[in-house]
C-alpha cells in the first residue's frame, strides 16, 4: 500500500486547511485510515481516524475543529482543519491499516502562524 498526502501549507491562526490522502496498491482490505501529526520535539500523536463503516475518532485537542471523512471505495481520506491554532503546527501523516499492519505516507507540513 502506498499513501500520498496533499494539502499542507502555511496559514494564519484561525484559518483553515484541507489535507487529502489517497491510497494505492492493495487497498481493498484497508479498514481504517488515520491522520497522525508530529510537532517539533514532540511525540507523534493520533489526530483522527475513520473506519470503513465511517466510525470516527478525534483527539481531544482537535474535536470541534477538525473533520475526517473518507471514500471507502477509493480509499481516500480528507482532514478538514478549521480554526487552526499555532499548536496545530506539525508534519501530518496519513496512515492506513489492515490485518494489524499500518502503512505510512510521506507526511505533509502544516504551519500555523500567530
Amino acid at each position: 500500500v502506498q499513501l500520498q498526502a496533499f494539502g499542507g501549507g502555511l496559514v494564519q491562526a484561525g484559518g483553515s486547511l484541507r489535507l487529502s490522502c489517497a491510497a494505492s496498491g492493495r487497498i481493498a482490505s484497508i479498514n481504517v485510515m488515520d491522520w497522525y501529526r508530529q510537532a517539533p520535539e514532540k511525540e507523534r500523536e493520533l489526530v483522527a481516524s475513520i473506519t470503513s463503516t465511517h466510525n470516527t475518532y478525534y483527539a481531544d485537542s482537535v474535536k470541534g475543529r477538525f473533520t475526517i471523512s473518507g471514500d471507502n471505495t477509493k480509499k481516500t481520506v480528507v482532514l478538514q482543519m478549521n480554526s487552526l491554532k499555532p499548536e496545530d503546527t506539525a508534519v501530518y501523516y496519513c496512515t492506513a491499516r489492515y490485518g494489524g499492519v499500518r502503512f505510512w505516507g510521506q507526511g505533509t507540513e502544516v504551519t500555523v502562524s500567530s
